[in-house]
């Protein structure tokens, strides 16, 4: 019997949420994703130290900044995962520059260019952006430069539908974190086709599908394997190694719940400018605290991989 997950690549493209190389080779995914809160995982990791060591020695000789050399270990992580997965791998922005759009602009500018010097070209590159105002202005200046974008920490349609209008080339929608939140807040528990996180997916996609967006919609941050399931057929899936693991042992059929020719009911056409978009985030209680607790999140684990740098370089002096 064809396993779940071998019936969902038939329909979606599969994305590793991780930067463990050994687990996107075992597990095959076409992309893969990274964020500080990952590479600070496999920069611990001993079969990947010589990337780390590799950082260290670049950053003696170019002043020793801490935020630079992080930059130049994402590279490090990126490019060896350039050679396992055939499609796309997504590097993270600097969390903490959120809310400037030119300094996302010119940290994402300066990322491409490190990639060009190893030989890997910007097709082969997405560049993450937090689905702040900001972040999205910053996408839509990158993509006209080609250099294409993902845009990450998306809890609503109206950080949806800005992104679509900013021309970005990928969105992810976190369904996982939604489900987390409203959890936290009702108390009640939720099966696959009540999930909230799933919900927003679905709404997302029928609105893209139904105006023709091109956009690609990538749900991320899943729970369980249910919430996989629900959004079968959806553009892209970015799963964590546990979940890889779990659905290769379940041989059932697989039902595609989303589709272009299918997408669902979709909600009015919506225009949007910058205090539209404030108001309706500044609304949505959910979407607003968990973007700010993303942000403050990958913050925290990037400060430790800058940590980390500090301390391996006084350790080298």
């Amino acid at each position: 019997m064809t396993s779940k997950l071998d019936q969902l690549k038939t329909m979606t493209t599969v994305v590793a949420d991780t930067g463990d190389m050994d687990s996107i080779k075992h597990f095959g995914a076409t992309d893969c994703t990274t964020n500080p809160t990952l590479i600070l995982k496999a920069a611990a990791m001993p079969q990947y130290k010589h990337l780390v060591e590799e950082a260290i020695v670049w950053g003696r000789s170019h002043h020793g900044v801490s935020s630079r050399i992080t930059d130049r270990l994402a590279v490090n992580f990126g490019a060896e995962l350039t050679k396992i997965v055939p499609g796309r791998v997504s590097t993270e922005v600097d969390a903490d520059l959120s809310f400037d759009r030119d300094a996302m602009v010119e940290k994402a500018r300066a990322l491409i260019a490190d990639y060009a010097a190893r030989g890997v070209g910007r097709d082969r590159i997405l560049i993450k952006l937090a689905s702040t105002w900001e972040g999205i202005q910053a996408a839509r200046i990158l993509q006209k430069e080609s250099i294409d974008c993902n845009l990450t920490l998306m809890f609503s349609l109206a950080q949806a539908i800005a992104a679509a209008d900013a021309g970005a080339f990928l969105i992810s929608p976190f369904g996982g974190r939604i489900l987390d939140w409203y959890k936290a807040s009702t108390g009640k528990d939720y099966t696959s086709e009540t999930d909230p996180g799933v919900l927003s997916v679905r709404e997302i996609y029928a609105y893209y599908k139904t105006y023709g967006i091109k956009t690609v919609v990538m749900g991320a941050s899943f729970r369980n394997a249910g919430e996989i399931e629900a959004l079968a057929g959806c553009d892209r899936l970015t799963i964590s190694p546990q979940l890889l693991e779990e659905l290769p042992k379940d041989t059932g059929k697989l039902e595609r719940k989303l589709s272009p020719e299918k997408p669902g009911q979709a909600s009015a056409k919506i225009d949007l400018d910058e205090k539209t978009f404030r108001w309706l985030l500044n609304e949505d209680r959910m979407a607003t605290e968990k973007l700010s607790d993303g942000i403050r999140l990958f913050a925290k684990d990037l400060t430790a991989l800058r940590e980390m740098v500090s301390k391996k370089l006084e350790e080298a002096a």
